[in-house]
């Protein structure tokens, strides 16, 4: 059995979902292996999110987990999970996805003795937020991500500032200077949910109305054939816009190019927590979901995004439910016209104030009190 009173010398982490949610581990993880320097943390993850960590602790290794092909099924999770004691000699499991996949590693790694945290989904407060029988919020993920950490007797405390705080930020080939009295814009106008995605003619209206003013840079960010198709069609119409997905990079040529950004126009999606990694303000367009459904960035602010007050929102925690409208008007009726006014309005303060960050927004964001103003 597993002592409670004698230090945790290697402990595994897991969080084996999509990008968005292994991204919102950063900001807890980091400050968590600088706060417990003499042990070691095993970040376990899905390949391609692996590679988003970046300038790590010391004490940090990060594994990454082929969910779909060598490591799938029972038997294989079994036999990944007495690779990792034996190679790690693991004491401990943080459990921050705490699904079936992660239950067989929790239980093998308990059998040798191992002590087990894990994350608290939270669902019954979930389903009654979904379904309006409660308007009490979900506790933040990064709250509850802490806690796991708690729970096993470390230290973790709450602050991140961003990935390269003490450094230089990031350079990259493909991300070129920035001169003076540009603003540069990043938008990810897709989510992993089409059910929450603003409508792309819409947005091409947004951006069409930002590049109405020559000082503005607009970089659109997308990944797949579809996508990088659609925003090809829209970075060739429109000046001063460049399709990111039309350049093969990585997770460090964002990461240059989102420090060098003065905002972020996005979905709740992945993007909207790289943002938060190199301190980014992101202003987020929610839908079905909503920010009481706990996924809001790390250290973004609910007055930055925009949405508009309706007794059917949220309808889903993660926006894959169907409206029960048929017609997303959640999304489809915020006007475009009403988000160009508000990213100019946040962008022209920044840049008065000589700052992009992220705790600034009551001073220039009035959304939640204009929901008519939003509305077509």
């Amino acid at each position: 059995m597993a002592n409670d009173n004698k230090p945790l010398r290697n402990v595994l982490v897991m969080r084996l979902s999509v990008l968005g949610n292994v991204a919102m581990t950063i900001p807890v993880l980091y400050p968590v292996c600088k706060a417990n320097p003499n042990t070691r943390f095993i970040m376990l993850t899905k390949m391609w999110p692996a590679t988003m960590f970046r300038d790590c602790p010391e004490n940090l290794k990060v594994v990454d987990f082929d969910v779909k092909g060598n490591h799938s099924g029972l038997f294989r999770l079994l036999k990944l999970s007495s690779r990792l004691y034996k190679m790690y000699d693991i004491d401990a499991v943080a459990d921050l996805h705490n699904v079936s996949g992660t239950w067989v590693i929790d239980a093998y790694m308990k059998s040798r003795g191992a002590k087990v945290a894990r994350m608290d989904r939270e669902k019954p407060k979930r389903k009654a937020l979904v379904t309006h029988k409660s308007n009490e919020p979900v506790t933040p993920i990064h709250e509850r991500y802490r806690n796991v950490f708690k729970q096993l007797g470390l230290e973790a405390p709450d602050n991140f500032t961003h990935l390269y705080d003490g450094r230089d930020w990031p350079v990259s080939p493909i991300v070129l200077e920035k001169e003076e009295g540009q603003r540069w814009i990043a938008i990810s106008p897709f989510s992993s949910h089409e059910n929450k995605t603003y409508p792309l003619d819409q947005m091409e209206k947004v951006i069409e109305e930002l590049t109405k003013r020559d000082n503005y840079r607009i970089f659109l960010m997308g990944g797949g054939k579809a996508e990088k198709i659609a925003l090809r069609r829209i970075a060739r119409k429109y000046k001063n816009v460049v399709s990111m997905a039309e350049v093969k990079h990585k997770f460090i040529d964002e990461y240059a190019l989102f420090a060098k950004c003065d905002l972020m126009l996005t979905m709740e999606s992945a993007n909207m927590h790289l943002a938060s990694l190199v301190d980014l303000q992101a202003m987020t367009i929610w839908g079905p979901t909503s920010p009481a459904c706990g996924y809001l960035g790390y250290n973004q602010i609910v007055e930055d995004d925009i949405q508009l007050d309706m007794d059917c929102r949220p309808c889903s925690i993660n926006g894959d439910k169907q409206c029960k409208f048929k017609d997303y008007r959640c999304l489809k009726n915020i006007s475009p016209e009403y988000i160009a006014k508000h990213v100019i309005e946040a962008v022209e303060y920044n840049a008065e104030h000589n700052t992009k960050g992220t705790k600034l927004a009551m001073a220039h964001a009035k959304v939640q009190s204009k929901d008519t103003e939003a509305k077509q």
